[in-house]
């Protein structure tokens, strides 16, 4: 009898691990490779971001304003990982990507897409008021340990154009409908907004999705999202988030403040999270 009662046991918290693995996801906007960013420059920048990214062993990364070459210079450097995302420019390489990156030992690729934020998503080009091309890339995964099936969506908001923006969340929200219909999902990107601002509101009050930040156990909020590459840009804002739908629980939530030598890995601070699908 007792031999039963412990195999039972054993069975039953196996059986929670698999309903409620850990999930790493981090959305992080690591600056485009700019020329003229005189004492940050992606080529020395680049060793650590890689090294915050495995320090932290991020599962599931959504990046933002990476172009081809640093998208290339992450694949080559993230070993374990694979990725999703086109070039906002030309919907293959050309321009920023908001590129999906995955563990591919945690995730299985189902499908993928990418889409427009205009009134027209699926051709290429700028929408409402933005000043450009604003792109959205998203991933059906698979759990491979537990069988499960979630979304990831994700997306770098127009820097000018309010409407843009406004129009943005509700553009997201829709395809998040008809693509992952009832199933988990987590949207991340730059938002170029905080908290109070409408587009965010209307994407955190949509009955949807809720920001991570307000159903996480622990925070760890040191201070903003964005830095400007100086320790004296640093905002209270947080312009970069991640949401969830109501399948997650949500058990830590942070800012990461990393630096190097005193320099900063990009003029955003990577944020993550760290999530299980109930």
């Amino acid at each position: 009898m007792r031999k039963i009662v412990f195999l039972f046991f054993i069975a039953f918290f196996q059986f929670i691990d698999l309903k409620a693995q850990a999930m790493r996801a981090a959305t992080f906007n690591i600056r485009y490779d700019n020329p003229r960013d005189s004492g940050n420059l992606w080529k020395d920048r680049k060793d650590p971001v890689l090294a915050l990214i495995k320090y932290h062993n991020f599962d599931i990364m959504g990046v933002q304003e990476a172009l081809k070459n640093q998208v290339d210079d992450l694949q080559a450097g993230l070993k374990g990982f694979a990725h999703h995302g086109l070039g906002r420019d030309d919907g293959k390489s050309a321009g920023e990507h908001s590129a999906i990156f995955y563990k591919t030992s945690k995730y299985s690729l189902q499908a993928s897409g990418d889409f427009w934020l205009s009134t027209t998503p699926e051709k290429v080009g700028p929408g409402w008021d933005a000043k450009l091309n604003r792109i959205c890339s998203w991933v059906k995964l698979t759990d491979k340990k537990s069988g499960k099936e979630f979304f990831v969506f994700n997306a770098h908001y127009d820097h000018q154009g309010v409407v843009a923006r406004v129009e943005s969340s509700k553009l997201i929200l829709e395809k998040i409908k008809s693509i992952a219909g009832d199933k988990p999902v987590v949207f991340m990107g730059d938002l170029n907004g905080n908290r109070e601002s409408e587009w965010y509101r209307h994407m955190a009050s949509s009955g949807i999705l809720k920001d991570s930040h307000g159903l996480a156990k622990l925070v760890y909020q040191p201070n903003g999202s964005f830095s400007s590459f100086r320790a004296d840009g640093i905002r209270q804002d947080v312009i970069d988030h991640v949401f969830v739908s109501t399948h997650f629980k949500v058990a830590k939530w942070a800012v990461l403040t990393d630096t190097y030598f005193g320099k900063f890995p990009s003029d955003h601070f990577p944020v993550a999270t760290e999530l299980s699908i109930q």
